[in-house]
């Protein structure tokens, strides 16, 4: 298991194989599915084995679990993947337990993810979407120093786009 990075609270760390239950039951939480793409079981056990084997490939994307850094608590799960097939641009998404909501976890998470991302040389922009209800997530992007760009449509839906590219 690698650490990927660590802030103040939270430590971000490749998923053991033991760990998939916690990742699959953090998704049957309505309330944390609630803004998070449908995805079926065995598409979320599919997720968690891929993301597996690519931490073997690259430290600069993939799937990531968040845990407590005092208690070593579950607390959801973060991810920076290509996006829509661009080369150099990055897409930042995560998914908190709900008990961890309202504390500035996401954004102190989401400033370590984008600073991670954009530290590597081929990586030219971070990007990330919500739907339009989202309201605390597109407050934690702009936080984060992320800017608001037109929407973005993926699969037939609207969505929030932010961005931030490299310096």
């Amino acid at each position: 298991m690698s650490i990927i990075l660590q802030t103040p609270r939270i430590i971000i760390r490749e998923f053991l194989p033991e760990e998939r239950e916690i990742y699959l039951t953090h998704f049957t939480d309505e309330r944390v599915a609630l803004y998070l793409p449908n995805r079926s079981r065995d598409e979320r056990i599919s997720i968690f084995n891929n993301a597996l084997k690519q931490y073997a490939v690259t430290k600069t994307t993939g799937t990531w679990g968040m845990f407590n850094k005092i208690t070593g608590e579950f607390m959801g799960s973060c991810l920076l993947r290509p996006f829509n097939e661009e080369p150099g641009i990055v897409e930042l998404g995560y998914s908190f337990e709900h008990k961890y909501w309202g504390q500035g976890l996401a954004t102190e998470m989401a400033v370590a993810m984008i600073t991670h991302g954009l530290s590597d040389t081929n990586v030219t922009e971070i990007v990330a979407v919500t739907i339009l209800e989202n309201l605390g997530s597109q407050r934690v992007l702009e936080k984060a120093g992320l800017k608001r760009a037109a929407n973005f449509i993926r699969n037939g839906e609207e969505l929030a786009f932010y961005r931030q590219k490299s310096t």
